[in-house]
């Protein structure tokens, strides 16, 4: 045996040795190559080792825990490089909205950053929706939901990060909800050693129009879940401070359109005394009907007989929404509106017309109450109150905007709370859905924060 062949012999009991060795310690595996007859040794990164996947972090103590496990959680939420992240996301998700099921770069976006993360997940759910999972892969399941879609609204804030698509903002705060179950996720990644079962990430689209929550469950976004969380922006509260309530929090919502014609063509029949003698009608259903401490709304908000000064209109619109708290009183007030439909069509007679009703039900425009599990809501107060102190809870007042997160908590006990956004320094002000809409950044880590506690310890109390 020359001496190359001795020396070919020596290098690859040496490769040999080495590859054993990587694979006994889960070192980076090493790649041999025999280029013309000469032996390349070179080091090969195993598939998703990034410095970008968080490390480990957590203490084992909390396999039970302690005010020690609630302050880990926060301090990497706080992280200053963790928040220059969630702000660059935020802003970047900001400037480019995109209206219900169109969410296509936004979608990508937060696959981009589950790749980034190493974190498993289905896509698509309900054209752009995605269901993620961390954790142990097996029971309990719990779920943190965030909605991704935009308003088609002309933002009227001046600052840096405008929206660059004309007539489209991000005026309801979706934007800060996607941003802040990222940095959930990332959290929940880098305790995922610590989870006693496995959590799921909902990014869902079409909260504000299209019943996404819905098309979600069809496609399987709550299989082998047993509870649910979701959080929404406030202007009510003080950035950084948590509100939510059990039992209803937001109501039911449904709308209904009234048409009214002359049941002859030619007819002379007044459609305006018609129309009028419907609205009294279904103005009377709550203030006759309902009781004083059950809030209930039945709102005529649209009345259209046309322009002209000088003639009767041969067709009269009317229409308007009806919300309740509870399941029993929404549908209530459904079915009244359908029976005085009836003695719409009997008052309108008398005048010579006729009518047609429409609630958009084929259009999913109808929201059920959002109601908080007793249970759940007892979880998220207790680890809003050792993650951030009794200061920053609040009980937050029932609300008439509806949620199709609603479907969601029909399903499997749920709870939806608020985070303060309000910050009057920053013009943080106003209300969802105007165009001057904004929030303060700051609430970012804190809600990054909220979830991943509540996802977390809601495991762990359920193994304990």
């Amino acid at each position: 045996m020359d001496s190359l062949q001795k020396l070919n012999l020596l290098f690859i009991s040496l490769a040999i040795t080495i590859v054993s060795l990587n694979i006994a310690t889960d070192l980076p595996f090493i790649e041999v190559k025999f280029p013309n007859n000469n032996i390349l040794l070179r080091t090969t990164p195993v598939k998703n080792q990034s410095s970008s996947i968080p490390s480990r972090v957590g203490s084992d103590e909390c396999r039970l825990w302690t005010q020690v496990c609630s302050d880990e959680i926060l301090r990497l939420a706080h992280e200053p490089e963790n928040v220059a992240w969630l702000k660059r996301v935020r802003r970047t998700i900001h400037e480019n909205p995109e209206l219900a099921f169109e969410e296509f770069e936004t979608s990508r976006l937060v696959r981009t950053e589950l790749d980034r993360l190493d974190i498993r997940y289905k896509y698509p759910l309900a054209k752009t929706g995605i269901r993620a999972w961390i954790g142990s892969g097996g029971a309990p399941f719990v779920a943190v939901r965030a909605d991704m879609d935009a308003l088609p609204i002309q933002e009227a804030v001046e600052w840096k990060h405008k929206s660059k698509v004309a007539g489209k903002m991000h005026a309801c705060g979706h934007d800060a909800h996607v941003t802040m179950l990222l940095g959930a996720a990332q959290i929940l990644k880098s305790r995922e050693h610590l989870l006693k079962g496995t959590v799921i990430l909902l990014f869902q689209p079409a909260e504000e129009a299209g019943n996404g929550a819905k098309k979600m469950i069809e496609d399987g976004a709550l299989d082998d879940v047993e509870a649910i969380f979701a959080v929404h922006v406030s202007h009510e509260h003080p950035t950084g401070v948590i509100g939510s309530r059990s039992g209803p929090l937001l109501a039911g919502c449904g709308f209904f359109r009234a048409i009214i014609t002359s049941e002859k063509s030619g007819s002379s029949a007044d459609l305006i005394i018609a129309a009028s003698s419907a609205v009294i009608s279904l103005q009377g259903i709550v203030s006759r009907e309902a009781s004083p401490l059950d809030a209930q709304v039945v709102s005529v908000t649209s009345f259209d007989g046309g322009h002209s000064l000088d003639a009767v209109p041969d067709t009269v619109v009317l229409g308007g929404t009806f919300r309740a708290f509870s399941n029993s009183s929404f549908y209530y007030l459904m079915k009244r509106i359908r029976e005085v439909r009836i003695v719409l069509m009997e008052q309108v007679g008398v005048f010579g017309c006729k009518a047609t009703l429409n609630f958009f039900e084929e259009q999913n425009a109808i929201y059920p109450p959002t109601t908080n599990d007793d249970g759940m809501y007892t979880h998220l107060k207790k680890v809003t109150v050792d993650l951030l102190g009794d200061n920053n809870f609040a009980v937050a007042p029932q609300v008439m905007g509806a949620e199709d997160f609603a479907f969601y908590s029909e399903v499997i006990p749920a709870a939806f709370y608020f985070i303060g956004i309000r910050n009057e320094e920053l013009g943080s002000v106003h209300i969802g859905h105007s165009p001057h809409f904004m929030i303060d950044e700051d609430s970012l880590p804190v809600g990054a924060a909220v979830h991943a506690a509540v996802a977390e310890r809601y495991l762990n109390d359920k193994r304990s």
